[in-house]
C-alpha cells in the first residue's frame, strides 16, 4: 500500500510596519537595545520574548517575537528562536524579554535558558550576543556584561 508524504516549503513574512531606530546602523552594547526595547514591552502584563536578528556587521534586521507568556514566565524552545534566525539569515541575535514585575533581575530560569540558547547558537553557527531583562523606568540587565556569554567581548 503506498505511502503519503507531504511535501513543505519555508516562507519568511514580513510582517506589520518597520520600527524606526536611531542607531547608526550597528547595535554597539546593551544599552542601545534595551532603550529601543523599553517603548515596545512597557506596561506588558504578561512576559514577552523577543529575538533581534543581526547581520555579520551586528546591523539589526530583524525583530521577533517568540513568546508571550504568563506574569512570571514565557515558554521559550530554541526550536522557536533559531528557525526565525535561519530563515532570516542572521548572523548573530539578542535575546530580549520583559519582567511585568518591573525588576529586571534575571532569574535562575532566565540565566539556564540563556546558557542553554547560546550552545544551541555555537551548533548552528548563530552567535548569542547578549540576553537583556527589561524592567521599569530605564532599567535593564545584560547577561553578557555578568559574563554568562563571555562579557562584553561577546558584542565583538
Amino acid at each position: 500500500m503506498p505511502h503519503r508524504i507531504q511535501r513543505f516549503r519555508l516562507l519568511l513574512v514580513k510582517e506589520g510596519p518597520s520600527i524606526t531606530t536611531t542607531w547608526d546602523r550597528q547595535v554597539r552594547e546593551a544599552r542601545d537595545v534595551a532603550e529601543f526595547m523599553a517603548p515596545l514591552v512597557a506596561q506588558l502584563d504578561r512576559e514577552v520574548f523577543h529575538v533581534l536578528f543581526l547581520n555579520g556587521r551586528n546591523a539589526v534586521v530583524g525583530l521577533h517575537v517568540v513568546s508571550v507568556g504568563s506574569l512570571t514566565a514565557a515558554l521559550v524552545h530554541p526550536r522557536e528562536v533559531f528557525k526565525a534566525a535561519i530563515l532570516a539569515n542572521a548572523a548573530a541575535v539578542i535575546l530580549v524579554h520583559n519582567h511585568p514585575s518591573g525588576q529586571a533581575e534575571p532569574s535562575a530560569e532566565d540565566r539556564a535558558l540563556t546558557r542553554r540558547l547560546s550552545e544551541v547558537g555555537d551548533l548552528v553557527g548563530i552567535r548569542v550576543l547578549d540576553h537583556i531583562v527589561v524592567g521599569d523606568g530605564g532599567a535593564f540587565c545584560s547577561l553578557a556584561d555578568e559574563g554568562l556569554l563571555g562579557g562584553e567581548g561577546a558584542w565583538k
